[in-house]
């Protein structure tokens, strides 16, 4: 799982590309929801049939956090891809 530094002042965005899982299977993105801890806001978000993108704001310094991207294909499937967020001064 990656993982990142975020300062918790910081309104950042996190684009998960699916494109390497979808395009074989001849599938695209349908729905997007961003799973996300007490901490951390969702301010807006995007996607396309193949990338997700999410603008996330907060955390506390210290706190180490889960961001997670979860879709529904066209096809039906439900996947989930995570990334860390380290939250720190910067």
């Amino acid at each position: 799982m990656a993982s990142y530094k975020k300062d918790p002042n910081a309104v950042l965005d996190y684009t998960f590309d699916w494109t390497a899982y979808l395009t074989p299977l001849a599938d695209t993105i349908s729905t997007v929801t961003w799973v996300l801890p007490t901490g951390l806001t969702k301010v807006s978000q995007s996607n396309t049939t193949l990338t997700a993108t999410a603008f996330i704001s907060g955390g506390t310094i210290g706190e180490t956090l889960t961001l997670t991207c979860r879709i529904v294909t066209a096809g039906g499937r439900t996947d989930d891809r995570s990334i860390v967020l380290k939250i720190v001064e910067r």
